[in-house]
């Protein structure tokens, strides 16, 4: 299965190179996992609770009726423009002015998707003519990861070296009808849990094609249906798409990828978007998450962002570890509320976070709980190409072990956690290099909780991360 895995990737990596040429010039789920062969379910328990654009056609030419008068006209030395400014201390042009140059052409600019956060963004994309399909945009990266850790746990290893990213993205952006495509290798590092390896992540996760849906296109308007992004959350899945390498604690609470259909509006300064989905990747769609965002100018946006089931469904694997359906989250509610301010080279991203899931035992939920969590992005980009991103987190869950609540962080019930991450980047047209240094600290431990260290009693794991790559 990893041979094969390899194989699609690579097939995709290179026919994106063959169809593109050279890099081009720079421009813009859920895991909690162990390194495993594959997942197999177990059990399935179901329980239902309830462009045209237009043309402007230049002028016709008309004779002068009076062309003596013209040709008088012609032989006399013609006037500035009035509407050029002159420097007031030049002599006035003897001979006719010139009229200006045309306004070179506008910059290409990076695509939207896949969607990311600064300082790193897409290449500008590559077109290729592809009959009735019009005009295809190709974008891709090829990057490499490291990581080094402490107190790791049984079955993890101290050090791990692996491609991070090999992924092409072929999309249609014109029309009324378009479509996205994502493919190849990919890995998901995430803050507090085990570092899982890119053949793993790629085949146990969501497979070689992670992402790629249609999109129906009627002016500010549309549709799309497939393998859709998240709307929950202020991180995205992969880690070329956000400010550091690895994902974060509260990220570890929230959908990443479902399969659905979502609508989308934009109004003036407010966009709408509703998705009814396969929540955390389930296969079965009772969930709906939707996204209300104002915004204010060019620099405050404020977001309402929110996801549930209406349903209930326990999908249980042999191998819970590599899987993308966890039982408690994939039967909870979250919510969030998203600040961004952007302002010259800054971006602060504060949100709050509550999670709550509830009791169900006919789907192995004997006490629910909740969380409360929040965060702080930031990044800077400095002269030459350098920036950098800290970031903070604190998310805490409610009840204990004592009663049986819901292990919702993965430490025991009723554990918190602190984390600190600083994320330095180095980028220049095509190739970025940058490192994470981390600390993630629990709170709360009960006796049968289980943290870090040889057996899970060390509340504190440091760790290091570097990734390097190229973005086509």
């Amino acid at each position: 299965m990893k041979n094969k895995t390899f194989g699609v990737c690579i097939g995709l990596f290179a026919l994106g190179v063959i169809g593109i040429g050279a890099p081009a010039t720079h421009a813009r789920g859920r895991l909690a996992a162990m390194e495993s062969a594959g997942a197999s379910d177990a059990v399935e328990t179901t329980s239902t609770s309830s462009s045209e654009s237009g043309t402007v056609a230049s002028p016709a030419e008309v004779p002068d009726p009076d062309t003596e008068l013209a040709s008088k006209k012609s032989q006399e030395p013609a006037a500035p423009p009035a509407d050029v400014p002159g420097d007031q201390g030049s002599p006035a042009p003897a001979a006719p002015a010139q009229a200006p140059a045309a306004a070179p052409a506008a910059a290409p600019m990076p695509l939207a998707s896949p969607s990311m956060t600064a300082p790193l963004s897409t290449a500008v994309p590559h077109e290729i003519s592809a009959g009735p399909f019009g005009k295809l945009e190709i974008t891709g990266i090829l990057s490499g990861m490291g990581m080094t850790e402490g107190d790791h746990i049984p079955g993890d290893s101290p050090t791990h070296w692996d491609l991070s990213n090999a992924q092409v993205f072929v999309q249609k952006t014109t029309g009324w009808w378009q479509f996205y495509l994502q493919g190849g290798a990919y890995n998901i590092p995430a803050l507090g849990v085990p570092f899982v390896s890119t053949g793993s992540t790629t085949s146990n996760v969501y497979g070689p094609f992670p992402v790629g849906y249609l999109k129906l296109v009627k002016g500010n308007f549309n549709v799309e249906v497939g393998e859709l992004p998240t709307l929950i959350g202020a991180e995205y899945t992969f880690s070329f798409e956000n400010m550091n390498i690895e994902r974060g604690l509260l990220w570890g609470q929230e959908p990443a990828i479902s399969r659905g259909i979502q609508l989308n509006e934009t109004y003036k300064k407010l966009t709408l978007a509703f998705s009814y989905n396969d929540g955390f990747f389930s296969n079965r769609y009772t969930s709906l998450s939707g996204s209300l965002a104002w915004a204010f100018n060019a620099s405050n946006t404020l977001s309402f962002v929110a996801s549930g089931n209406a349903g209930a469904y326990a999908r249980i694997p042999a191998n819970p570890a590599v899987f993308p359906t966890p039982l408690d989250q994939n039967n909870s509610e979250v919510y969030n509320l998203i600040y961004t301010y952007t302002h010259g080279n800054l971006l602060v991203t504060p949100y709050y976070q509550y999670t709550n899931v509830k009791t169900n035992t006919n789907v192995f939920i004997p006490m629910g709980a909740h969380t409360n969590g929040g965060a702080l992005l930031f990044n800077y980009n400095f002269k030459h190409g350098i920036s950098l991103a800290p970031r903070l987190e604190y998310i805490k869950s409610s009840g204990s072990a004592a009663i049986g609540s819901a292990n919702l962080l993965g430490f025991g019930s009723g554990t918190g956690a602190f984390s600190f991450t600083v994320t330095p980047t180095y980028s220049k047209d095509g190739f970025f290099i940058r490192g994470d240094f981390s600390i993630v600290h629990v709170t709360n431990l009960p006796a049968t909780g289980f943290a870090f260290g040889p057996i899970g009693a060390n509340v504190n794991q440091p760790r290091g991360a570097i990734e390097a790559g190229f973005m086509f």
